[in-house]
């Protein structure tokens, strides 16, 4: 009879523990119906907890000294916006076209739009590029946004001042954005994104203004507002209660790992062979390190589920082996199955060609529900069936 060692992932425990357990077995016994699983629990006694409370959380925007001006929730409120820009920076244009009436612009009167789309486009070609960690783009944003549908229909529900706030936030948060996904290392703080505002309002057509921020549209941000930064400040230790298991699982296995694979080793020694180490996530790279660390008699099968090995090993992250010493020859075969959703979920066969077998799944899931879905799937009890010594 086999016997399956199953590793759980970061930031299991009891209660979630027993029903993962349950629905592990079920699907093995539909594809191994002679095997035995065996639970790992090594959360319980090693896992991450806030051993003083959360001591190290600091309090939120708003409880203490704020430098703003208004009471703590405009504030908060602003670099809620601002956030929801991030995401979206045509988000306040939008909310304005949203809103325009159907009508008739008057024989030859100038369409709505045709002044702001000049301005944005004498802006694309003569702006100067925004000093500082705002960086260049602003001709090529200024030149997308001057042709942008949502332009026409904004402006015939703005008056001029406000249209002028809107297009200057949309750029500035565009400007954010690029440097976002190019992965800058410098953002700007509000001071400079505020002034970089103001200045570029006043270019678009809006009177010089001292405060730099002009009309918000609020309703842009309404939609996000809970699951935005603001919420999540807000909210912030009681989310760090519920996330630091498996935050802080991670972290201190990797930097106090040794006593957890010493139990997997306790916990193996005391099985019959043959033995399969069946790890998710963070189990995976606990079942791997383990086997690495040295021969465990009786393992003739590895399979990790959505597991991060491969990154840690290609990176240097993994314990047991660093970039590009070979897997050790005591390492039983290695079944690695991921979703292409999981984003937590790495390919481990170009790393170890022959030793390392893929199989990619699919459980139409987007991430991170697919990083749990793995055990809903038939495909993964089958893949691991068919492997089963």
């Amino acid at each position: 009879m086999t016997t399956v060692v199953f590793t759980h992932g970061t930031g299991v425990r009891e209660p979630h523990l027993a029903p993962l357990l349950a629905r592990v077995s079920a699907g093995l016994a539909e594809v191994a119906p002679d095997a035995r699983l065996v639970a790992y629990p090594w959360g319980g006694t090693h896992g991450a907890v806030l051993a003083a409370g959360g001591a190290s959380l600091p309090d939120g925007p708003g409880t203490g000294t704020s430098r703003s001006a208004g009471p703590p929730d405009d504030a908060a409120d602003e670099a809620e916006r601002w956030a929801r820009l991030y995401a979206d920076p045509l988000a306040e244009l939008a909310t304005a076209a949203a809103g325009t009436a159907p009508g008739a612009t008057p024989p030859g009167a100038a369409f709505p739009d045709e002044r702001p789309a000049d301005l944005l486009r004498d802006l694309a070609a003569h702006g100067e590029p925004l000093a500082g960690p705002l960086g260049p783009g602003l001709a090529e944003q200024a030149a997308r946004l001057a042709r942008d549908p949502l332009l026409a229909p904004a402006a015939g529900t703005l008056d001029a001042e406000s249209l002028a706030w809107v297009l200057a936030r949309a750029l500035t948060a565009g400007l954010v954005r690029a440097g976002l996904e190019a992965d800058r290392a410098v953002q700007p703080d509000g001071d400079t994104r505020d002034a970089a505002t103001a200045a570029l309002a006043v270019r678009l057509g809006a009177a010089p203004a001292g405060t730099g921020r002009g009309p918000l549209l609020r309703a842009a941000s309404r939609p996000l507002v809970r699951l935005g930064s603001r919420y999540a400040v807000r909210r912030r230790r009681a989310l760090t209660d519920a996330a630091h298991p498996a935050a802080g699982d991670i972290l201190k296995y990797l930097a106090r790992g040794d006593a957890v694979r010493r139990d997997l080793r306790g916990l193996v020694a005391t099985l019959r062979p043959p033995v399969v180490l069946l790890g998710h996530s963070l189990g995976g790279v606990i079942c791997l390190d383990t086997l690495i660390s040295g021969p465990l008699p009786g393992v003739g099968l590895l399979v990790t589920v959505g597991s991060q090995g491969p990154f840690l090993y290609e990176t240097g992250a993994l314990p047991s082996l660093v970039h590009p010493d070979p897997l050790p020859g005591h390492v039983p075969p290695w079944l690695n199955l991921y979703d292409r959703r999981d984003l937590l979920g790495y390919a481990a066969a170009p790393l170890f060609p022959g030793r390392a077998h893929d199989v990619a799944t699919d459980s139409r899931q987007p991430f991170p529900v697919a990083h749990s879905a793995y055990w809903s799937d038939p495909a993964v009890y089958r893949a691991i069936g068919e492997r089963l010594p």
